[in-house]
């Protein structure tokens, strides 16, 4: 075993211990202050029950993953790199925080307006976009995992990361609607990414896809079915950008929505289903969207939709690992 992937371990570990420690702390602090989730009444009536569940407790992940991974780099790594690999973690964090404050804190049940957690996403993914086309070595070759090879995108670059970015931060996002399904998803996908990282040499990017495993896994612990927290937006936007920007950094990009099918799915399904509708003036393509509340809504128990959601991801990691 080499230093990078000991590295790597240690730093997982860590992860795992801090994410498991901060969300068995913050439980009940939620609960005293009364910090629980409200359910929407268009959503599946069983989940009526979960209201007043704490949310927010992507705040323990986000904090896992930045130490975790600023730890496992010390002496190891340039820090820049790792600061720019937890920089969609943070940015796009900090926004799923703001969503929550007013949704959970301040009762507010819109949280922000569309036009502003969109706008604030639009602008975090330009910053950042920009910055690796422009102030960066990474340059604008992308790696297209079927062929093998690297394409130049030059000018489309930037509208392709900022793209990118969007996609698959509310990707996660919506699939985020079960108790253990974007963790476990994201434990996974988390898993291969630093396998990925691993074998092109990316320890950045391997340290923090290692910290976000083991701090997936960590909050997971108590995100189970039935779950005593849930991540909110705080956690599911952090996951999307910091997973995307990690990618991007090692130059992996096409690889993530492979191994992450499942958040382009869950995507996909609330597209068709909107598109579907006004198309035919209030006919409904799914039983329910987001994809995992169709098949709730077709009397799957919650625990077996979230084993196929893992199982899917699994294979698709498969495949993924294959294409590379």
């Amino acid at each position: 075993m080499d230093f990078a992937t000991t590295d790597a371990l240690l730093t997982g570990l860590l992860g795992f211990l801090l994410a498991f420690i901060l969300t068995k702390q913050a439980i009940p602090i939620l609960q005293r202050k009364q910090m629980g989730q409200n359910i929407r009444d268009e959503g599946p009536q069983s989940h009526m029950k979960k209201s007043g569940t704490p949310s927010m407790g992507g705040i323990a992940i986000i904090i896992a993953v930045v130490i975790a991974a600023i730890v496992g780099s010390v002496s190891k790594t340039s820090m820049a790199d790792t600061l720019i690999c937890l920089s969609g973690l943070i940015f796009f964090g900090a926004i799923g925080f703001f969503d929550d404050y007013l949704k959970v804190i301040k009762k507010q049940n819109e949280g922000l307006k569309p036009y502003q957690k969109f706008g604030l996403q639009f602008l975090f993914a330009v910053v950042i976009a920009v910055y690796m086309a422009e102030f960066s070595d990474i340059g604008t070759l992308v790696y297209i995992p079927f062929a093998q090879i690297y394409v130049d995108f030059g000018i489309f670059y930037i509208p392709f990361v900022i793209f990118t970015i969007l996609a698959m931060t509310n990707g996660v996002n919506l699939t985020d609607g079960l108790d253990g399904l974007a963790a476990g998803v994201t434990t996974i996908v988390s898993l291969y990414m630093a396998y990925v990282a691993s074998s092109v040499g990316h320890l950045p990017s391997e340290l923090m896809f290692a910290a976000l495993c083991g701090a997936c896994i960590g909050f997971l612990a108590f995100n189970k079915n039935p779950a005593k927290i849930f991540m909110g937006d705080t956690g599911s936007l952090a996951i999307g950008g910091g997973i995307t920007v990690a990618a991007f950094m090692m130059k992996m990009e096409f690889l993530l929505p492979i191994a992450g099918l499942i958040y382009v799915l869950e995507t996909l399904s609330v597209i068709l289903q909107v598109g579907y509708f006004k198309a035919t003036g209030g006919k409904r393509l799914f039983r329910m969207a987001p994809l995992h509340h169709h098949f709730e809504e077709g009397g799957m128990h919650e625990r077996k939709v979230v084993l196929m959601f893992w199982t899917v991801t699994l294979i698709c990691c498969g495949l993924a690992l294959w294409l590379a």
